[in-house]
């Protein structure tokens, strides 16, 4: 089946190759090698300073969402958290959760943050600002640089989800003065769910070593002495670590991160042109290039991704909650081509035939 949802991805021939092969033993000097590649590239890729770190957490990226937050942050910080969907919401519980104290901007979902947002914030004593960059339940896609500007004025730590948004989206780590990058194996990366990725500013090393972590799995304190050696504390999904290796060398051997996102934008741009006479409508005042938020006008967007899936062989995403029947989601990462979507449009033009959209 074609998968166009978010998350898992199609993956290339090469990475599903290494997904067949008998998972080796993994506390030797050939993994450690290519541990250091991983992180080589990752930082390389997030255009991250050469003494920041990487982290990888088998988790899925909400692990990599908390792991952030119990690492560094304590009851003594005072966070701003932007919260415009599911993934938002999810920043909001781990601060209760971690009884992290924090002012919350709600948004509308599809609606984009706003220089207005943040007018009266300053120089209110906060030290921290987390947020999805692509909020990916609604397709919002957050302008990262007036976030950026904001807190290099308030000097906060800033914690960036950019789970659905690397590799798709321009992202300068060390240009923006992002502390905490996360993203997860399943998106851009286009490898099996299960691998979530930190990368780590300094600033960010100094509060992982001045934090008591209360979880031994998840403390970056140990994965960080581990990771000076190519290794994790505990037994990783070896077999995904391997994969993701692959895919940063195909990625790095097809001309970087610059010709990945703009392999993504075209895709991207490709299906948007193609569906304006459909009976769809775009709902997110900003796009990533990762993914369409598409509202139906004349039908349920659960019924068609019943029907894209149980009659064409496809996948959408679906949303759920209160935007389960109004949004549904197509998204452009993966190893997928303009013939896949040229497959993908000819449905939905057939279910308009059929009167069903």
């Amino acid at each position: 089946m074609l998968n166009f949802t978010v998350g898992p991805v199609m993956s290339s021939e090469s990475v599903r190759a290494i997904g067949a092969e008998q998972v080796p033993y993994f506390r030797t000097a050939e993994f450690s090698e290519l541990m250091f590649e991983n992180e080589a590239l990752m930082k390389k890729f997030a255009k991250a300073s050469d003494d920041s770190r990487v982290v990888f957490i088998t988790g899925s990226s909400s692990a990599g969402m908390e792991t952030a937050i119990m690492n560094t942050l304590t009851p003594n910080d005072k966070a701003i958290v932007v919260n415009g969907g599911s993934f938002g919401q999810r920043f909001v519980e781990l601060l209760q959760l971690h009884e992290i104290p924090f002012t919350e901007i709600k948004l509308e979902p599809g609606k984009a943050l706003k220089p207005e947002h943040l007018a009266g914030l300053d120089g209110q004593g906060y030290t921290t600002f987390l947020v999805n960059k692509h909020e990916t339940s609604t397709g919002v896609h957050y302008d990262i640089d007036m976030i950026s500007d904001f807190c290099k004025r308030n000097d906060l730590f800033l914690i960036v989800d950019s789970v659905s948004t690397f590799l798709t989206d321009p992202f300068d780590m060390k240009k923006l003065g992002v502390d905490i990058m996360i993203t997860g194996s399943q998106k851009a990366l286009a490898c099996p769910p299960g691998i979530s990725v930190l990368v780590l500013s300094p600033r960010a090393l100094a509060r992982v070593e001045s934090t008591k972590c209360k979880c031994q799995y998840l403390d970056l304190q140990i994965a960080l002495k581990n990771a000076e050696r190519g290794q994790t504390p505990w037994t990783p999904a070896v077999g995904i670590l391997r994969q993701i290796n692959v895919r940063l060398k195909e990625i790095d051997a097809n001309g970087g991160v610059e010709a990945e996102i703009a392999r993504t934008a075209e895709l991207a741009n490709y299906f948007r042109e193609q569906i304006k006479d459909l009976p769809f409508e775009i709902i997110s005042e900003s796009l990533s290039n990762a993914v369409t938020p598409l509202h139906p006008t004349t039908a349920s967007a659960y019924d068609i991704f019943l029907k894209i899936k149980d009659e064409y062989g496809m996948w959408i995403c679906p949303n759920g909650g209160n935007m389960k029947d109004t949004v549904f989601r197509v998204g452009h990462i993966g190893a997928l081509t303009k013939a896949d979507y040229d497959k993908l449009i000819a449905a939905f033009k057939d279910l308009q035939s059929k009167g069903i959209i």
